[in-house]
């Protein structure tokens, strides 16, 4: 494990705390509080996510980290609804066809070492009209956003664990098989400009 993923973990939600305060948190809760039956949250991070869920029968929280992990594990209590933690990347779900009635990534398309092999493992665990349900960043941006996007990929990569700013997660999702059922751009206050524009949207299989 690397000391920096360890140092990132720790530092992680102090670094989003007023983004999970103000627009994150709202959307959060908006993407996954109405999702029901059986879900699978794909990097799953330190589980902020966990509060929101209201309807859903149960939910796999997967995250490779063991840092982010065990953040995850002391978020546990606060879901209303039965949460199981498991070690498993994106691209190696341990799940039989057909598993779940619906995904949730949220900021996680960007970080992910693969992003063809994650969505498509997505919607092999997916029930055929199973859903993706998503919030990500980045990507699609024109102009002097995505120039500069561009040039600092290579160094924001390497600060920000594997985190993309270049990558297009509504095309990238409707190029493995997904009918986007809806896709809304939105560029939050207060945001710097090389991470916009978020994306929230639900995609079928």
């Amino acid at each position: 494990m690397a000391i920096w993923e360890v140092v990132f973990a720790k530092l992680y939600d102090k670094m989003n705390a007023r983004m999970e305060a103000g627009f994150m948190g709202r959307k959060r809760a908006e993407l996954v509080g109405s999702i029901e039956g059986r879900v699978l949250e794909i990097g799953a991070g330190s589980g902020a996510n966990l509060a929101h869920y209201q309807l859903a029968k149960s939910v796999v929280a997967a995250e490779p980290s063991q840092p982010m992990r065990a953040m995850l594990s002391s978020r546990v209590a606060i879901a209303r609804v039965p949460v199981e933690i498991i070690d498993a990347p994106g691209e190696a779900l341990p799940y039989d066809d057909s598993s779940f009635d619906a995904v949730v990534s949220t900021l996680v398309l960007c970080t992910v070492r693969d992003v063809d092999a994650t969505l498509q493992e997505v919607r092999r665990v997916l029930k055929p009209g199973g859903a993706l349900y998503f919030i990500e960043h980045g990507g699609g941006a024109h102009g002097n956003r995505g120039h500069w996007q561009r040039r600092l990929n290579p160094l924001w990569k390497r600060v920000a664990c594997g985190c993309h700013l270049t990558r297009d997660a509504p095309s990238n999702i409707e190029r493995n098989g997904f009918v986007l059922q809806s896709s809304v751009e939105f560029d939050p206050a207060q945001t710097p400009s090389v991470l916009l524009p978020f994306t929230q949207g639900v995609a079928i299989r």
